[in-house]
C-alpha cells in the first residue's frame, strides 16, 4: 500500500532510503491491524518527521517511525473504541461512551428546542424573521409560561430557608407554625443540611395523611413513602432496582404509546427492552386489555416482560382512567404477575364533567386482599404539575407497596447512595399534601389561588380542544386531564416525502417549519410514539390565554398554508 503523496513526496526527496523503510513500516502496521485510518493521518506526520527542531533540520527515519507509531497506536485505539490518551486524542469520545446514553432521546427537549434557542438569539440580535418571538409550547413547566406561585407554598419556604422572618408580622401565622414543625426535625434546624434519605420523617407523615385522606380512608405507612427529586427521580431509581437480565432474559417494561419520554428514554439508558401498547385514539385513547395482552404475548419471544407502567391522566394525551379500567389493569399485572408503576402526577388536572381521578393505591385496596396483598406497585406524584406548577424546586415522592422486605432494604441503600433529595422541594412537597385548612389563616388566599389556576387551566383545556378541531386535516381528541393537546395532523404525501429527503420524521418536518415560519415551538408526535402511518404534536395549553389564543390561531394559518403548499 503506498503512503499519501504528500508524505511519500516528503520522505523520497529528503532521503530515499529511508523514505523505504517508512514506507514498509507503514505497510506492515496496516497489514497487521487493517489500519484504515493511517494512510489519513500521516499527513500530520510528515511535517513532524521533516522539522525535528527549531532550526528545521530534517530528522531521520527513527524520528519518523515513532511518528507512525504514534499515529498507528492512535488508530488501533480509536478504530476499535478503546480510549486514547496521546497524541492529542481524548481520553472519552462518541466512538467509546456509554452506547446505552448514545441511544437515549428525549424529545420534550430535542432538536426542536435547540433550533428555538437558536432562533431566540437571533431575534435578539437584530435578525429579522416573520415574527417576533418565540412561543415556546413544548414543556409542561406552568411557571415559565407565566403562572404566578401559590402564595402560602413560597411562603413557608422563605420561612424554611430564612427563618429570621418568622418574627415578621408580614407573614401569616399558619405559615409559621408549618415552618417551625419543619425546621426542628431537620438537622440543626437547618434547611441546609442533609435529610434521611427517604425524606423528612414530619413529611413523611403528612404525606401519609394525604394519600390516606385521598383514598378514603385506605391505610398509609410512612415508612412506604419515599420522598424524591421530583416524580422522574422516584420513576427511574425504581427502574434501576427492577431491571436486569441479558439477551432475551433482559427486563422487558410495558409503556403505553403515546407515553412520556422519560420512559423510553430511561430505558435505553439502563439496557432494558421497551415493550410498547398502543392507547385507542378513536376511542378517546382508551386502554384495551386486549391490546395488553398482543403486547405481552409478542413481547415473550425476545424479553422477559416484568413492568407495566401507567400514566393517568395521560402525558400527552390527556385521558382520564375509568375504575374499570384500573380493575382490567390490576388484574392483569395479577394474572400476568407484572411489576406496576403508576405515574399519577397530574391527578389534580382534571377538566371533563364526568371524569374523576381514582389512584391505582384506591382502586387495589378496593378489590380486596386477593390483589391488594400481592401485587406489587409504585405510585409517583410531584410539586411540578397539578395547581402549584413548583417545577423548579424539583419535589416529588413515591409510595412503595407490596415490595419485598429484602428488596425494599435494598431499595434504600440505592437511595442512600444520593443522600437524600433537595430540601427545599421536600417543603414544597408537604404543602401541596398539608395546605391551609378551614378556619386558618391563609386557607381564603389559598383556595382562591388553587381554583383560579385549575378554573384557568379547564377553559384552556376547552379552548384548545375546540380551536384545534375546526382545522381542516387536524384532529383533537377531549382534553379530559393533565396540560396539554396531542392533535393528530394530516401531512400530506409531498410532504413526508420532503421530510425523507431532509432524514426527518414527517411530524418532526411539520414541526420545524412550524417553527421557521411562526416562532412556535412544540413537539412532534413521533418523540412520544404513535401508531405507524399517524403524526401528531403535542403542546401544552399552560400559556396565558390571549397568548394561547395567538399559537392556535397562528397555527390554524400554518396548517393551511403547509396543506396547500404539498397538495
Amino acid at each position: 500500500m503506498p503512503l499519501s503523496g504528500s508524505v511519500g513526496c516528503e520522505v523520497g526527496c529528503a532521503a530515499p532510503e529511508e523514505a523505504i523503510k517508512a514506507e514498509e513500516v507503514a505497510e506492515a502496521w496496516v497489514e497487521m491491524y487493517g489500519l484504515s485510518g493511517v494512510a489519513r493521518r500521516l499527513a500530520g506526520v510528515s511535517a513532524n518527521w521533516r522539522l525535528a527542531g527549531s532550526g528545521g533540520e530534517l530528522v531521520g527515519f527513527r524520528g519518523f517511525a515513532a511518528s507512525l507509531m504514534r499515529v498507528g497506536a492512535a488508530s488501533v485505539l480509536r478504530d476499535n473504541g478503546a480510549a486514547p490518551t496521546r497524541n492529542g486524542d481524548r481520553v472519552l469520545s462518541l466512538g467509546n461512551m456509554n452506547p446505552h446514553v448514545r441511544a437515549t432521546e428525549y424529545a420534550v427537549r430535542g432538536p426542536i428546542v435547540i433550533k428555538a434557542g437558536e432562533i431566540e438569539k437571533e431575534l435578539q440580535q437584530g435578525v429579522q424573521k416573520p415574527f417576533t418571538e418565540v412561543i415556546k409550547a413544548n414543556i409542561g413547566d406552568a411557571q415559565a409560561m407565566g403562572q404566578q406561585p401559590i402564595t402560602f407554598l413560597r411562603q413557608v419556604v422563605a420561612l424554611c430557608t430564612y427563618p429570621e422572618l418568622i418574627g415578621s408580622p408580614h407573614f401569616p401565622v399558619d405559615a409559621k407554625e408549618r415552618a417551625q414543625r419543619i425546621l426542628l426535625d431537620c438537622g440543626g434546624q437547618s434547611l441546609g443540611s442533609y435529610s434521611a434519605s427517604q425524606g423528612l420523617d414530619c413529611i413523611r407523615q403528612d404525606i401519609a395523611k394525604y394519600v390516606e385522606t385521598r383514598d378514603g380512608g385506605v391505610p398509609v405507612d410512612p415508612d412506604d413513602i419515599y420522598i424524591t427529586t421530583g416524580a422522574s427521580d422516584g420513576i427511574t431509581t425504581i427502574m434501576k432496582l427492577l431491571l436486569n437480565g441479558e439477551g432475551r432474559m433482559r427486563t422487558g417494561m410495558m409503556i403505553p404509546i403515546p407515553q412520556y419520554p422519560l420512559y423510553s428514554a430511561a430505558i435505553s439508558e439502563l439496557g432494558a427492552v421497551q415493550i410498547n401498547y398502543y392507547l385507542d385514539e378513536e376511542n378517546g385513547w382508551g386502554l384495551d386489555k386486549n391490546e395488553l395482552r398482543r403486547s405481552l404475548d409478542e413481547a415473550r419471544a425476545y424479553c422477559c416482560p416484568k413492568v407495566l407502567c401507567i400514566i393517568n391522566p395521560g402525558n400527552p394525551t390527556g385521558q382520564v382512567q375509568s375504575i374499570k379500567c384500573i380493575e382490567d389493569v390490576i388484574r392483569f399485572a395479577y394474572d400476568e404477575k407484572l411489576f406496576l408503576l403508576a405515574d399519577e402526577v397530574y391527578q389534580e388536572n382534571i377538566y371533563s364533567e364526568g371524569c374523576k381521578f381514582h389512584s391505582f393505591k384506591k382502586v387495589l385496596f378496593e378489590m380486596g386482599p386477593k390483589y391488594s396483598s400481592t401485587v406489587e406497585l409504585v405510585s409517583f406524584h410531584s410539586t411540578s404539575k397539578g395547581y402549584t406548577g413548583e417545577c423548579g424546586f424539583r419535589g416529588g415522592y413515591m409510595e412503595v407497596i407490596n415490595m419485598d422486605p429484602e428488596v425494599k432494604a435494598q431499595f434504600e441503600k440505592l437511595l442512600s447512595v444520593r443522600l437524600c433529595p433537595p430540601v427545599p422541594g421536600q417543603v414544597a412537597m408537604d404543602v401541596v399534601v398539608n395546605p391551609p385548612k378551614p378556619g386558618e389563616e391563609s386557607y381564603e388566599t389559598f383556595t382562591m389561588e388553587k381554583m383560579r389556576v385549575l378554573h384557568k387551566l379547564a377553559e384552556k383545556a376547552k379552548l384548545s380542544e375546540e380551536v384545534l378541531n375546526t382545522i381542516p386535516g387536524m384532529h383533537c381528541n377531549p382534553l379530559q386531564g393533565a396540560m396539554y393537546a396531542f392533535p393528530r395532523i394530516f401531512i400530506p404525501s409531498k410532504a413526508i416525502q420532503e421530510a425523507k429527503a431532509h432524514g426527518m420524521a414527517p411530524d418532526m418536518f411539520y414541526c420545524m417549519r412550524l417553527l421557521e415560519e411562526t416562532g412556535i415551538c412544540v413537539v412532534p408526535g413521533s418523540g412520544f410514539g404513535q401508531k405507524e402511518g399517524t403524526y401528531h404534536l403535542r403542546m401544552t395549553i399552560l400559556l396565558p390565554v390571549e397568548k394561547l389564543k395567538v399559537l392556535l390561531q397562528n397555527l390554524k394559518d400554518f396548517h393551511s398554508k403547509f396543506l396547500q403548499k404539498y397538495a
